[in-house]
């Protein structure tokens, strides 16, 4: 949505550059913008450190799905197919009783065996790459990259059938389905090339943002999923178009636990946050969406006035996530990934 066509139509909430730094409108709370350098490595996403803790994970699920191939959640349905399917590496947690003796006698390894299908759990992480998501400081998307990739890495850890999209305004990018801990290269792969900002587009008519529709973007994404599962959408959901059709394709029918992971950076959440002095004052904005350009004057009341309608935008999302059976989670971009893998997710039910 650009700026000018913000204000002319009165919504609430679009990404600006002043100068060299970005901003919300109305209300201008300054943004930092793109980082110098993105990360290249697994490392730079996700410490092993952090990669060893999120092995003892697994998504939780509040419904019994049917699928294909058991991964290792303890079901809520009793029993245990007997055909032999796959062996994975024990880790502490596991049920003893699948443990492989005689593998172990042999390798002096512990080895969990497997066996087709009674529960497969389909987890399928949406990530909004749009140009608005790179800008903040720490910044949006890497943020939601690093989220991307841990979620991820519980998901083939626990030999689950992970799916990962990339959207933006310009289209999606698709991961195939990939399963089993040996595939963490292929995740990472895609998380670095393929979740980048788009850059800035030709402003849509009625205002760039505002013309991308979200809720067909959703729906389709929806649809190329099989089975059912987990989905978790990662965004900073600075839009307006189309949001309950699109928590209405999230929700899924009931086919999936769904999640809703907003990502603010600090700066949006408190303008008087953001780096640099020109907060207050004449300036010149530029749409980080369409390019678009607009004069303004930010004062101190216009900074209240904007956290009072980022507040009022946050929770018509919550209030329509909630009706739509969507976990809604407001992230800050300087979040700890570690607390918000092991403590905040654990309590909002989506790991544990």
């Amino acid at each position: 949505m650009g700026c000018a066509g913000a204000r002319r139509r009165r919504l609430g909430i679009c990404r600006c550059r002043r100068r060299r730094v970005s901003a919300l409108l109305p209300c201008a709370s300054v943004l930092a913008p793109g980082p110098s350098r993105r990360p290249s490595t697994i490392e730079e996403l996700l410490s092993p450190e952090l990669l060893a803790q999120l092995k003892r994970l697994d998504f939780r699920s509040n419904k019994v799905f049917q699928g294909l191939l058991q991964g290792e959640r303890r079901s809520k349905r009793k029993g245990s197919s007997v055909e032999f399917a796959d062996f994975r590496p024990y880790v502490p947690g596991d049920d003893v009783r699948r443990i492989d003796w005689k593998a172990y006698a042999r390798l002096e390894r512990l080895f969990l065996k497997l066996f087709v299908a009674e529960e497969d759990l389909t987890v399928h992480l949406v990530v909004d790459r749009s140009a608005s998501m790179d800008a903040g400081e720490p910044n949006k998307l890497i943020f939601a990259q690093k989220a991307a990739l841990a979620l991820g890495w519980i998901a083939l850890a626990r030999n689950n059938r992970l799916l990962v999209s990339a959207f933006g305004r310009t289209g999606v990018e698709y991961l195939d389905p990939l399963r089993g801990s040996g595939n963490l290269s292929r995740l990472a792969r895609f998380t670095l090339q393929a979740l980048l900002p788009e850059a800035p587009g030709e402003e849509g008519e009625g205002g760039g943002r505002a013309a991308f529709d979200v809720a067909r973007v959703l729906r389709a994404i929806v649809q190329r999923t099989s089975g059912s599962g987990v989905i978790v959408l990662l965004s900073d959901v600075l839009y307006d178009a189309g949001l309950e059709r699109g928590l209405d394709a999230l929700a899924a029918a009931g086919r999936f636990d769904a999640h809703l992971l907003q990502i603010l950076s600090p700066d949006e959440l408190d303008p008087e946050r953001a780096p640099g002095a020109g907060v207050v004052g004449d300036v010149r904005l530029v749409d980080v969406e369409s390019g678009a350009g607009l004069e303004a004057t930010v004062s101190r009341a216009l900074i209240r006035q904007y956290r009072a309608r980022l507040e009022q935008h946050c929770a018509r999302i919550e209030k329509a996530a909630k009706a739509r059976s969507i976990d809604w989670t407001l992230i800050p971009s300087d979040a700890s990934l570690s607390t918000l893998l092991l403590k905040t997710l654990r309590l909002k039910g989506l790991v544990g």
